[in-house]
């Protein structure tokens, strides 16, 4: 991991007089597991928009897949995948429907297409329930899809923003057993969660209070750093600086 796929230099977004995420400097590196911490307006989703290029920054730099936030954010978006908490699949569709669709908006061809769809029902077991509608699918097994299905085109990086927010403790570890699998593929994973025991599994945590990079380590030095027992220990520490409410 020693390539760097996104760097921050002095990051910021302000609205009037808020400043929403304040000189945020950090580098994450390609095939790394980096969680992006902090708890409700602390400023991570605006952070996250603008190095989606969803968000134009107010100042400072920053590049993604070696393309500028301000000037080549369509690159960055051809370059990157996404995944909401609420997955964006089309539950009208059936599984194979929604493979289809997205491969095609991310411009494999239609025999990448096809092979795509097969590995990745082969990849979920899906066989059975490739042809049903994706809002049959149980809540975990709908997360894993559009997980693979956002790195269809094998991007560079992977934005998730709380990708197992409600799903089983079974379900979670099985996505994240995806998400090493990627890494090892070379691709680095961005994810935010507020499930503290799963920043125990990225390479890299950043916790954000009030806009700012509190603490920016491996979860096994910031234990040792903050003389916590545990990785929720270390946040509650933190987070009881923060006096915003709202992201």
């Amino acid at each position: 991991m020693n390539s760097t796929v996104i760097k921050a230099e002095k990051l910021t977004k302000r609205y009037g007089d808020f400043v929403a995420a304040n000189e945020l400097t950090f580098d994450v590196r390609a095939g790394e597991i980096f969680g992006f911490l902090g708890a409700n307006g602390a400023g991570k989703t605006t952070a996250m928009r603008m190095l989606c290029g969803l968000s134009v920054p107010s100042s400072g730099t920053a590049s993604v897949a070696g393309y500028d936030v301000y000037k080549q954010t369509e690159n960055i978006k051809r370059n990157i995948g996404y995944m909401s908490q609420k997955f964006s699949l089309y539950e009208d569709l059936t599984v194979m429907e929604n493979i289809g669709f997205y491969a095609g908006i991310y411009g494999l061809t239609d025999k990448e297409i096809k092979e795509k769809s097969v590995q990745l029902v082969d990849q979920l077991g899906l066989h059975d329930s490739a042809k049903k509608l994706v809002r049959s699918l149980p809540l975990g097994w709908k997360q894993k899809l559009s997980f693979l299905v956002a790195i269809i085109h094998q991007p560079k990086i992977v934005f998730l923003d709380e990708p197992t927010s409600g799903v089983d403790p079974v379900a979670r570890r099985q996505f994240w057993d995806l998400i090493y699998q990627a890494a090892d593929t070379g691709i680095t994973a961005f994810v935010t969660t507020h499930y503290m025991d799963e920043s125990e599994y990225c390479h890299r945590v950043s916790i954000m209070v009030d806009g700012n990079i509190r603490a920016l380590d491996s979860p096994a030095n910031l234990k040792k750093h903050f003389s916590a027992s545990s990785m929720d220990e270390v946040f509650q520490g933190l987070a009881r600086e923060a006096k915003r409410k709202e992201d």
